[in-house]
This record gives C-alpha cells, structure tokens and sequence, in this order.
C-alpha cells in the first residue's frame, strides 16, 4: 500500500477465492501482477478451508486478505469498512455441483441467485472500474451436433437443470443493474474446468482414482449408450488468464440491446468426448504406473442425471478476435494434473493417503 505520491497497487475482490477454480485464479493475479486480493468465501464442503490458498506456491499474506462471510447475507458497513478500495471485483462464487442441485433445487437456486444481488448491491456503493460475473457454458442447454453449432455471446438461454437455471437467472439480473444503473459489468461463460485440487466427486479426479485403483469408471453416454458425452476441457489456470486478460484488455461492458456486448466466451482450444479424456488420464497415469488399465462402461446420462445435458459447446472466437487463446493444450493440461496429483506430497487431493 502506498500514500502520498506513491502509487497504489489496484486492489481486487474475488469471491470464492477459496475454492478450486477460485485459488487458481487468485494465484495467476499473484503471479502476474502486483495486485492486493481480498478473497470472500463460506468456507463450505468444496473450499476445503483454506488449504487451497495456503498450497499456492508463490501465496503471500502481505498481499492476500480473507474474509469468511455467506454472501445470501448483505455485505456488511463494518466488512465493506475492513475491505477498503476495491478496483475489480469478480464474483465466482456459487453452488456448481449439478448433481445437487437435482436433488434438492430450492436452496440451490436461492444461494446463487442470492448471493449474486449481494455483491451488486455491494458494487453499487463501491464503483469498482468493473465487475465480472463468472457464469457457465450451461446456461445455453445442449449443442445439435448435427448441426455442428457452437453458442455465440448473446445466444438464448435454454436452461434445463436447477444449476443451469440459477446461473441464467443471475446473469439476468446482471444485466438490469448494468442497464439500470450504467454498471461495468462483464460476464464470462466458461466450460468444463479441470486442475490441481479439485474436488474428487469430480470427473478428472474420479479418472485417476479408478486407474489407481483398477475400477470401473462410469461414463455418461446417450441412451443407446453408444457415444460419450462431450465437453470443451480447459484447465482452471487458463480460465484464470483469460479473465485477468479481460480486466487488462477489454472495455466493452453489458449493454441492454445488444445482448452480445459484455460478453466472453472462455473456451478450450478443441473439444472432447468424455471417453476420450479418460483415455488421455490413462496414458499420463501409465508414464508412472504402466500396468494400470482404464477400465469403464456407459450409462445413460439421463437416466442418472435428468436435466442433464450430453454436449456443451461454445464459441471461442470472440476471445482469439480480442488477442486471447489457451496458452496451453489440454493435453499438456492433463498430463501436468495427473504429474502433480501423483506426487506423494499431493496424493491427498485425490481423497486418498497412498496409490
């Protein structure tokens, strides 16, 4: 922090800066700026507490500030007070896991939604030079692969789950406080993220756990069960290049005719099939442990997951127009993962103590 003439280092916000996506992104700013972050986050099952952050190799105190709060609260004078200037904010908290929020919508709903009106609420005492709310590819609903389309900024929304829903209901919502009150907000929408820490109910870690452990993996196909579902990968360490390249690069802001501006796309460099992404864990777990074999079958992913969709799909070129792409393929994504979750110092993210 400085005073007098010294300038001072710009200040961000970021909710959610606990949990898996959050920390990666909360480490790029740390390793690409000189940025203060100030993390809010409810320390809910998914954060882990603060192990994420304290994991990050380059974390500094001095320069990271934590605030445990639940955002379906208001925002505080006495913490608006503690948290000071804010020049960014990016609100990247919310309740993603699809599976819950099929099995019991309500509060589901209420928490994303709610949270969402927090920190506008918030942004509208405090004037950040920009707000971003981190949103997802499925709010669009599935992609005709006969068709071969892939969903460009401003696209309809066609939820077909409780997630899906209260993430396009906050997107709406951003864009009324943008229209009513002249807001700078941004909206991302982001595919399937993988990485480091995630969470191992999720699909990569669940890979690597049923190679190590040589059971079977099941995989979610159409009801013939004869094709894999299929995603845009990309690693959460992209995901947080892409909106710092956003904050530094780009002006445009949510605009109420033009339901494509303020918009952004942030999108893997090709697309995968779920049997497909195992099959390169496979080959990254068998550079170590080259006796072990995948092992899967399909299921119907309606019948397991109704209101669930069997291809995502999004437009990336929007962002590569703007000068950004993936600095790595997911290849070398994947590969590095399973490195860095195989290493006995970090075999515990898997939700084991050994191979």
């Amino acid at each position: 922090m400085g005073n007098g003439g010294v300038s001072m280092a710009k200040r961000i916000l970021i909710t959610g800066g606990a949990g898996f996506v959050g920390h990666h992104v909360v480490e790029g700013i740390l390793k690409n700026t000189d940025w203060e972050i100030v993390v809010l986050d409810r320390l809910d099952y998914a954060s882990n507490g603060f192990d994420r952050l304290r994991d990050i190799e380059v974390f500094d105190d001095k320069r990271v500030t934590i605030f445990t709060w639940d955002l379906q609260m208001d925002i505080s004078e006495n913490l608006q007070k503690e948290i000071g200037h804010i020049d960014y904010v990016i609100h990247m908290a919310a309740g993603s896991h699809v599976d819950n929020s099929i099995k019991n919508p309500r509060p589901f709903i209420l928490n994303n939604v709610k949270n969402t009106i927090t920190m506008l609420e918030y942004a509208r005492k405090i004037h950040p030079k920009k707000f971003i709310y981190f949103s997802t590819d499925e709010v669009y609903s599935t992609v005709d692969e006969k068709t071969g389309y892939l969903y460009k900024e401003g696209d309809r929304f066609n939820p077909g789950n409780a997630y899906s829903a209260s993430k396009a209901s906050a997107e709406c919502i951003c864009m009324s406080y943008a229209n009513m009150y002249k807001m700078p907000i941004q909206i991302t929408n982001g595919m399937n993220i993988v990485g480091e820490k995630q969470n191992p109910e999720k699909y990569l870690p669940k890979i690597i756990n049923s190679i190590l452990d040589e059971k079977t993996l099941t995989i979610h196909a159409n009801a013939e069960k004869t094709q894999a579902g299929k995603r845009h990968y990309i690693h959460a360490r992209n995901v947080g290049d892409a909106l710092l390249f956003i904050l530094n690069n780009v002006d445009e802001t949510l605009h109420h005719v033009d339901a494509s501006k303020g918009k952004f796309n942030i999108v893997g460099e090709k697309q995968l099939d779920n049997l497909q992404l195992a099959q390169i864990v496979e080959k990254a777990v068998q550079k170590h442990y080259p006796d072990k074999k995948l092992l899967y079958e399909f299921v119907s992913f309606h019948a397991e997951r109704p209101g669930h969709d069997l291809v995502y799909g999004l437009n990336g070129d929007k962002m590569k127009t703007l000068g950004w792409q993936p600095p790595k393929t997911i290849e070398e994504s994947i590969y590095k993962i399973v490195e860095w979750s195989l290493d006995p110092k970090n075999i515990h993210w898997l939700g084991r103590d050994k191979i």
